[in-house]
């Protein structure tokens, strides 16, 4: 029986139109449904990744269903969160750069951003934050509710995490829709939560979805990678590294790129698009549409080369509605008088040439206490470790 590709396409023409709460797609513009077919992380594919010279990648951890986001304790315990609905522990007990030992400690339904701070661990389901003790022995303490009531999820549930340099912690909530007016004022938002009494305010707004963000490490300003709204074309809407300032807009629904309208969707109230756009604050860096930006981190260690210091990393999960697919991979992004200049692939290879096939679809990203850096694999199950050795 000849194998069946699991992929196929979907094409929007000026016949049909795609409906979604109310807003109808242009019919100018063409998007598809295009999924390249699923392959197994094999040894002989790992060892073809394109990667920088004297980089190498390695299997931190596998078997682990659908990791996501991870972040590490003091003691260099790693923690995942899965689609499962949980977190485990993977310790690596010999320091062989693998993981010996894992452990489930928490199961909460919608388990996605988590974070550490001062012993503490914070972990982020769809409408609330909870906290607890992080024990001796590495397991977790009883969940006690920090913060709750957060909007639902629709169509972006995946809620993150992050403790600011000040010791603010930071919530992305995404949009529920791909581009439509929101009931709950803090969808589509960055928002900041007083670590102390859990209270919190809306910091920026007009962020569709950004699921990875950090501060600079010299600069201390805050990065975020957002996802672009999707059936603009093909090439649109790209995806976007922000600066996020405090009080900031940045366009969505209703502007994209660098004030481009939205015409698909309704206009703002009271203002022409071109009014709005004028409010609102334009990306750093674009990246190619669909690429679905997942987690961003600066490097901050000493194994990599020292150009690599102060650089952001970037994981792409891939698209599932763009052809060519595009994302499935890792980037840098470099920052010149503190400013983002430029952007360079990193790791590639999880697409095939053609890109009808995949064999990784990149999530989470950690630096370990070594100067490594891990980032999770939720199509295969695996923790990857990327090294360099001169």
């Amino acid at each position: 029986m000849r194998k069946i590709l699991f992929f196929f396409t979907i094409l929007f023409t000026a016949s049909f139109y795609a409906q979604e709460k109310g807003n109808i797609i242009s019919e100018e513009k063409v998007g598809h449904i295009y999924k390249p077919e699923k392959m197994e992380a094999t040894a002989s594919r790992i060892s073809s990744l394109s990667k920088p010279e004297g980089f190498k990648i390695t299997k931190f951890a596998e078997g682990l269903g659908k990791p996501r986001m991870m972040a590490v304790s003091e003691n260099g315990n790693v923690y995942v969160t899965r689609r499962e609905g949980d977190v485990v522990m993977l310790k690596d007990n010999n320091n062989d750069g693998k993981s010996d030992a894992q452990e489930t400690v928490v199961t909460k339904k919608g388990a996605h951003g988590v974070a550490i701070k001062d012993n503490m661990f914070y972990l982020i389901t769809v409408n609330d934050v909870f906290k607890a003790e992080i024990n001796n022995d590495g397991s977790i303490g009883e969940l006690e509710k920090f913060v709750e009531n957060l909007p639902d999820g629709g169509q972006h549930p995946n809620r993150t995490i992050e403790f600011a340099p000040n010791g603010d912690l930071f919530i992305s909530v995404g949009s529920t829709c791909n581009a439509c007016e929101e009931t709950r004022e803090e969808n589509a938002t960055m928002l900041r939560v007083d670590p102390e009494t859990g209270e919190r305010t809306i910091f920026a707004k007009g962020l569709r979805n950004t699921i990875g963000f950090a501060w600079h490490p010299e600069t201390g300003e805050l990065y975020g990678m957002d996802h672009g709204i999707d059936w603009l074309g093909d090439d649109d809407q790209k995806e976007e590294l922000n600066k996020i300032e405090e009080g900031g807009n940045y366009g969505w629904p209703y502007v994209y790129n660098n004030g481009e309208a939205n015409k698909a969707d309704e206009p703002p109230k009271d203002q022409t698009w071109e009014e709005y756009a004028e409010k609102t604050i334009f990306p750093e860096i674009s990246f190619t549409a669909h690429s679905a930006p997942m987690d961003l981190i600066f490097y901050r260690g000493d194994m990599f080369p020292s150009e690599y210091r102060n650089k952001a990393l970037v994981t792409f999960h891939g698209s599932w509605n763009r052809k060519p697919a595009s994302g499935y991979k890792l980037m840098t992004v470099d920052f010149d008088n503190e400013k983002a200049s430029k952007s360079e692939d990193f790791i590639t290879g999880f697409l095939s040439e053609d890109g009808t096939s995949r064999f990784g679809r990149p999530v989470g990203l950690v630096e370990l206490q070594d100067g490594s850096v891990l980032f999770s694999d939720d199509q295969n199950g695996i923790i990857y470790r990327i090294s360099y050795e001169q």
